[in-house]
């Protein structure tokens, strides 16, 4: 027998079992520090992710539920953008919205001196089209036309009003006004990129 294995042997029962429990101790610790802790480390790391997942199913569960209110505020906002698209038109639209707004001072009973394009104001996303305007006809007449060009669905500003030659003809007072009526298109984005250059 060996000789190390029969000095242990000999030894008084206490200091045996002393020996056997520092011996479970030793291989107790071995057992935790290479087998155990790295699996404690692995199961607290799999339990983050899976809160993570958990509150990320949470959150779409939420999302899910509200998908029917969501889909109500989408389409508000897609009514929003289109009544929007109408008052700020593009570049082909502008002609139509040049002609709207005579066809209103004709409506109106005015007689139209002066119908001037002047060259567009590129601004971030839009472009200011002014147009010069000198009209004549009754301060009444005038009233409505300002009145109807307000009413336009498109966005039209009428800025720079001058009043002049009143006149009274066959119990008729009229008078001509000089304005600038500005309206608005959105840029593409290819004008954008233009204008930035």
């Amino acid at each position: 027998m060996d000789p190390r294995l029969d000095k242990i042997l000999k030894l008084p029962n206490r200091q045996k079992l002393g020996l056997l429990v520092a011996v479970l101790i030793l291989e107790a610790g071995v057992f935790f520090l290479a087998l155990q802790q790295p699996k404690m480390k692995e199961l607290k790391e799999l339990q983050g992710r899976r809160d993570e997942l958990q509150s990320k199913v949470e959150e779409n569960r939420r999302i899910a539920n509200n998908l029917p209110k969501f889909r109500d505020d989408y389409a508000k906002l897609e009514k929003e953008l289109e009544r929007a698209l109408t008052e700020l038109p593009n570049q082909k639209e502008i002609p139509g919205l040049l002609t709207s707004i005579s066809s209103v001072g004709k409506n109106a009973g005015l007689d139209f001196l002066l119908f001037r394009p002047k060259p567009e104001e590129p601004k971030d996303f839009y472009s200011a089209v002014p147009v010069d305007i000198s009209v004549s006809g009754s301060f009444y007449e005038v009233a409505n036309f300002f009145v109807a060009v307000g009413d336009l669905p498109r966005i039209v500003n009428i800025s720079n009003v001058q009043f002049g030659d009143i006149k009274n003809e066959r119990g008729r007072t009229t008078v001509k006004v000089n304005c600038l009526a500005t309206t608005f298109r959105f840029l593409d984005k290819k004008e954008i990129k233009d204008e930035k250059k």
